[in-house]
């Protein structure tokens, strides 16, 4: 298993984007390489996002390159935030990241929790689904036209909706150069944060709930006709803290996690894990969508930061 992290502080809520200090690039580079430290390789997770042709792209967190290594290179995730339906300039976006960074590059994701219905995610726009599908095949024609090894993918989030009807309708747009082209579906999920874990005494039980989730999550992807056997990212997990939500929990839910992840990546065919999020996006807030890092916002780290550092240390597995 490969371990990764969401090196910068921003995130969505459920009314837009957070605010708060600006990235320390200096201090950042220094935590990703304690986090690291001897393992063969760590995922730098990144954000770039399309709103529409003429309109500004965002890149979070800025100048990723500059936090790339022989064997840290970069998860980029390409985001669809548009009204429009016509693909070309979303094409041309697709074009030009993977052009600007294709030395950097290990895994391109096409879209962002397209079947998430939240103004920051890229599921409010109708035609996300369509960009997923319509990218994911442009992308993998792209990338083999240039002889670059990228793996394509997208990802999603746990969907307990009994219609699965965004599973349905990428079964509807899907062809068969869609399914040749997916190498991985990636899962974003938060144990414990929206819906609690169970707990024997103290201590976090987590693998059995994860794997009925995660089972779950292939019977959403068979529904879309994709391979029940496609390997599975964790492409975003984290806990936040408050002053009623201490340290100690989140080291002790996202150990819990972690060590559940790992034990059932065989079983499951789980490659790879990656945190959100480095730090907090603003740490003078309650509010829990601006605390998931395992760093507070002026990088002093979080009982979390060891903890995700020693299981990095542990539990990598060579790629």
């Amino acid at each position: 298993m490969i371990f990764g992290i969401y090196p910068g502080g921003m995130s969505g809520t459920p009314a837009g984007l957070t605010t708060g200090p600006a990235n320390n690039p200096h201090q950042v580079a220094k935590a990703l390489d304690m986090l690291q430290g001897n393992a063969s390789a760590f995922l730098v997770r990144v954000y770039a996002g399309y709103y529409g042709p003429g309109k500004p792209v965002t890149i979070v967190p800025e100048d990723p390159s500059q936090y790339v290594t022989a064997n840290r290179p970069l998860d980029l995730v390409l985001c669809f935030q548009s009204d429009n339906a016509d693909l070309f300039h979303w094409k041309n976006f697709i074009r030009e990241r993977v052009e600007k960074y294709r030395e950097h590059l290990r895994y391109l994701q096409v879209t962002e929790e397209a079947n998430a219905n939240l103004p920051s995610l890229d599921g409010y726009f109708p035609a996300s689904r369509k960009a997923l599908v319509e990218g994911i095949v442009f992308a993998r024609q792209l990338i083999d036209s240039m002889g670059l090894k990228i793996e394509v993918g997208f990802n999603a989030t746990p969907d307990f909706n009994p219609n699965r009807q965004f599973w349905k309708e990428i079964r509807s747009l899907a062809t068969p150069a869609f399914y040749d082209s997916l190498d991985y579906v990636g899962l974003d999920f938060f144990p414990d944060v929206f819906r609690p874990l169970p707990r024997d005494g103290e201590k976090v039980l987590a693998k059995e709930p994860i794997r009925q989730l995660i089972r779950h999550f292939r019977g959403d992807i068979a529904d879309a006709g994709i391979r029940n056997n496609i390997p599975l990212h964790i492409t975003e997990n984290g806990w936040p803290t408050n002053s009623s939500r201490p340290e100690s929990d989140q080291s002790a839910v996202l150990e819990a996690v972690i060590r559940a992840v790992s034990e059932l990546r065989t079983e499951l065919n789980i490659v790879s894990y990656e945190m959100f999020d480095l730090r907090d996006a603003d740490s003078s807030l309650e509010d829990i969508f601006y605390r998931f890092g395992i760093m507070n916002d002026d990088y002093s780290p979080k009982q979390a930061f060891e903890t995700y550092r020693l299981l990095i240390e542990e539990l990598t597995v060579a790629s």
